[in-house]
């Protein structure tokens, strides 16, 4: 019996979400029917975290125990050979007994896909938000600067309801290494990592970034209900809205240099 960690990429759109639900199908509820097949008899799979509904991942990283008695390598192609074409594991292997994707995790980075145009375009929308008005994206550069550091981010999504202690209950400060925009082709690329993230916080972030590049709600309006809470201010009124989940994917999870394994071709 050996713990194996896996990154798994999927495209959400069909999806109701990566957590394990009653009646609705997940990516978790896939991952442990491959697994299924191989043998596994486990209550459940762990994952580093939650995705919504229609959000799509390409480094989502989920672990379980098994008692593999063929050759390493045969086990990724084994589970992907029984995953549906929509989710697939990309790379698997060794970690220690004791390895959480969640708890373990040092950082969470992700990427939202928008572009600017007035008419819909049904081929790009699965996994882009279309916007019009167009942006102004000199300001939204500016605006998305203002979220590295540690923030109070109670403006921007709601505290996990479970898991460990230290990231559960009321406590809404996180701390954003890195929030920036890149043009790539047509389309705008907003990348963001932190500590961890609050609930609908990354789309939250966007969809207010977007109102502001709009010319709907000023950037000084944003700095302020970052520092309300943590600097005892009255927070500001921010435009309400999620931007939409297709846009989102969850690119990388991050842990500590001790923590790492060796890579199962």
């Amino acid at each position: 019996m050996a713990r194996y960690q896996v990154i798994l990429a999927y495209d959400g759109t069909h999806f109701f979400g990566s957590q394990r639900q009653a009646n609705s199908r997940t990516v978790q509820g896939d991952l442990e029917k491959a697994l299924r097949q191989l043998g596994w008899s486990g209550r459940s799979v762990l994952l580093a975290g939650r995705t919504d509904t229609g959000v799509h991942a390409a480094g989502q990283v989920a672990s379980f125990d098994l008692g593999w008695q063929h050759a390493d390598g045969d086990l990724l192609r084994a589970l992907n050979a029984n995953l549906p074409a929509d989710v697939a594991v990309r790379e698997i292997s060794i970690a220690s007994p004791e390895f959480h994707p969640r708890f373990d995790a040092t950082s969470r980075r992700y990427i939202y896909r928008l572009f600017c145009e007035p008419v819909r375009d049904p081929l790009r929308e699965t996994f882009a938000w279309r916007v019009w008005p167009q942006i102004n994206t000199d300001t939204i550069k500016k605006t998305a600067a203002l979220f590295v550091g540690q923030h109070d981010f109670a403006s921007y999504g709601t505290p996990p309801r479970t898991g460990s202690p230290a990231k559960r209950g009321s406590n809404t400060v996180r701390t954003v290494m890195s929030s920036s925009w890149k043009q790539v082709g047509d389309e705008w690329h907003y990348e963001v990592q932190a500590n961890a993230f609050l609930y609908h916080m990354v789309r939250r972030l966007v969809y207010v970034q977007v109102a502001v590049a709009q010319g709907k709600v000023s950037d000084e309006t944003v700095a302020g209900s970052l520092a309300g809470q943590v600097e005892g201010l009255e927070q500001s009124e921010l435009p309400t809205g999620l931007a939409p989940a297709h846009g989102l994917t969850l690119v990388e999870v991050t842990y500590p240099s001790e923590i790492s394994s060796g890579h199962i071709d």
